[in-house]
């Protein structure tokens, strides 16, 4: 990016030195033809006597040829650099442009007195940290309605769980039954195809970065990389807190019902109704996602690497898991959020309900 950015400026420095030298070579024209008044037959161009045979073919002609030489010298060395920098120049366009996305995504993505659509207010503020949402739930049997904060999720890594696609579709139809609303227009939302897309880029600008991405990958780019030691240090060390506290029989448990800041790694937010208005029912029985008691997680696959595999990518719309299962893409990937170790953890908890 920085060859993009240096070209750009040598590209820009040509253009002000060619302007300047049409700017200076208009005023000595100017300034010559302020001459004495009445002197215009003396001064016509077509009157002066031109250059003769010999300083045609002498002086005259070798200035012509000279400046021909360094012109051809100049086309030749300049165009092969123009070649060799040409992809970084796109990178650099490509860049430029994608910031200039994430800057309109960020002025969508701002509060209602900022002018924006209000995701901040929901989601933890600009960064998207997670935070909760005004929402009101209907109990299915007495009809009661009840007002509940809802924990919505992290978005700071919301590229770790789902690719492009799905984030579009999530923020096109929203959530159904959850404070998360349609926001494009064919899913009844106010915001068109391309402002979909600023919030898509603005969500990429804010991701953590991940970690063992390939050489050469941006951190904030990359899909091969995890999410740090640290913070997956951050998770195992709260599930063990949940068990010393007697919250939880096992870290795989604690770590399906984890309930961090964010909300942003746990199961049990789609896995058990109630969890994400703080009044969970029976672990792991479903809501939004499956239900995976009574051994309905062992009818689906046949074998428990089946199972890892299907945790640690997800559901991709439209592909066959398991016994008979297709993908609806809602399932999001754990495999770079969670370490092998935590997913075993938490399947072995789900094998027991």
């Amino acid at each position: 990016m920085l060859v993009a950015l240096t070209t750009t400026t040598i590209g820009i420095i040509g253009l002000v030195v060619i302007v300047g030298g049409w700017i200076v070579y208009g005023l000595f024209n100017v300034a010559a033809g302020r001459k004495e008044v009445g002197s215009e037959i003396e001064l016509a161009p077509n009157r002066k006597p031109y250059y003769d045979d010999e300083t045609l073919e002498g002086p005259r002609l070798e200035r012509v040829q000279l400046w021909g030489v360094l012109l051809l010298a100049v086309t030749v060395i300049v165009l092969p650099l123009y070649w060799m920098f040409e992809p970084s120049r796109q990178a650099g366009a490509q860049e430029g442009w994608d910031n200039r996305f994430a800057s309109w995504g960020s002025q969508l993505f701002a509060p209602t007195a900022e002018g924006g659509f209000n995701c901040a207010g929901c989601h933890g503020g600009m960064q998207a940290v997670g935070g909760e949402a005004p929402f009101t739930v209907t109990d299915p049997v007495t009809q009661e309605v009840q007002a509940v904060n809802w924990k919505a999720p992290a978005l700071n890594t919301v590229f770790y769980r789902f690719d492009d696609s799905e984030v579009r579709f999530i923020l096109n139809y929203g959530r159904p039954f959850s404070p998360m609303s349609p926001w494009g227009l064919v899913g009844g939302g106010p915001m068109n195809t391309q402002q979909i897309d600023n919030l898509i880029a603005y969500l990429h600008s804010i991701q953590i970065p991940r970690e063992n991405c390939a050489e050469g990958e941006d951190p904030l780019g990359c899909s091969s990389g995890n999410l740090p030691a640290t913070m997956q240090a951050e998770i195992q060390t709260a599930a063990e807190k949940a068990v010393t506290d007697g919250k939880a029989d096992t870290v795989g448990e604690a770590l399906f019902n984890l309930d961090l800041a964010s909300g942003a790694y746990s199961c049990a937010r789609c896995h058990t109704l109630g969890w994400s208005y703080g009044q969970p029912t029976v672990s792991g029985q479903g809501a939004f996602g499956w239900n995976l008691t009574g051994g309905s997680v062992n009818n689906h696959f046949a074998n428990q690497s089946e199972l890892t595999q299907f945790v640690k990518n997800g559901s991709e719309y439209g592909k066959l898991y398991g016994r008979n299962g297709q993908g609806s893409g809602r399932m999001p990937g754990f495999g770079n959020l969670l370490t092998n170790e935590q997913i075993d953890a938490i399947l072995e908890y789900v094998r027991s309900l």
